[in-house]
């Protein structure tokens, strides 16, 4: 059965602890971030004075993201901070930086049977794996917020499956910080795997726009939107030649 996420999820009531979540909701009215990028949005302060949740100094629009395990909970983090997270001892059990990458699956990892099977009953969803028991969780957003739910583990050995065939290595979402985003809604089907705070602001640009029973035109405008500002991110580097390749090239390329 479905449960309602605390409000310490996104969009954006304080959460408990030593420093309070971010206003993801804001996460709902600009794209995604990308890897590397500059510009003039990328400017101290940000829209509405964002600020780091750990030391207090202004963030650019675009910036990373912490974890808190415990609270899941996601907080801003200032490329000073970012730097000190990104070694997983800095956080221990508590805390973990956000990843960047974004990777769109070739293919499909669910048939409808599958699919049918885990029990979803909607067609938006993202599954996270907890690194301490191993649980897999899906989560839905909805016009209420983050709703989430238990996923049964030997249902998910036939997703690892699909994974394997249809991403590149690694191929499995990184244990708390990264989800396998899906989007199977109007005959769509899109698979990712995409840190968390995509999902989260997912979440917030459904619980924002969504109007009646069926969502209404403009929260299907904004989450088609949503999926297109996705990056693909960067390619896996290519395998490095088999031994006997690089001695046989070697040779030829020599004098």
């Amino acid at each position: 059965m479905a449960e309602t996420v605390p409000a310490s999820v996104p969009p954006c009531a304080p959460s408990p602890g030593p420093f309070p979540a971010p206003r993801l909701r804001r996460l709902a009215l600009r794209p995604a971030r990308r890897a590397g990028r500059s510009g003039p949005r990328d400017t101290p302060g940000g829209p509405g004075g964002e600020r780091c949740d750990l030391c207090s100094q202004p963030v650019p629009a675009e910036h990373r993201h912490l974890l808190d395990i415990r609270a899941d909970a996601v907080s801003c983090a200032c490329r000073a901070c970012a730097l000190l997270f990104d070694r997983r001892e800095a956080g221990g059990a508590h805390y973990r930086l956000l990843p960047l990458r974004r990777i769109r699956l070739a293919g499909e990892v669910f048939d409808d049977a599958l699919w049918a099977g885990l029990g979803v009953p909607v067609g938006l969803a993202f599954f996270t794996r907890a690194g301490e028991s191993g649980e897999i969780r899906a989560g839905y957003p909805s016009p209420m917020g983050l709703l989430r739910a238990t996923v049964d583990p030997h249902r998910w050995h036939e997703v690892e499956s699909g994974l394997a065939a249809c991403a590149p290595d690694p191929a499995a979402p990184a244990d708390d910080v990264e989800a396998l985003l899906v989007n199977r809604t109007e005959g769509v089907r899109e698979h990712w795997i995409v840190p968390l705070d995509d999902c989260y602001r997912l979440a917030a640009v459904v619980r924002a726009h969504w109007k009646g029973l069926n969502g209404g035109p403009e929260v299907w405008r904004h989450i088609g939107d949503f999926f297109r500002s996705l990056p693909a991110g960067l390619p896996p580097p290519p395998p490095p030649p088999p031994p006997t390749a690089s001695r046989s090239a070697t040779r030829k390329e020599a004098p």
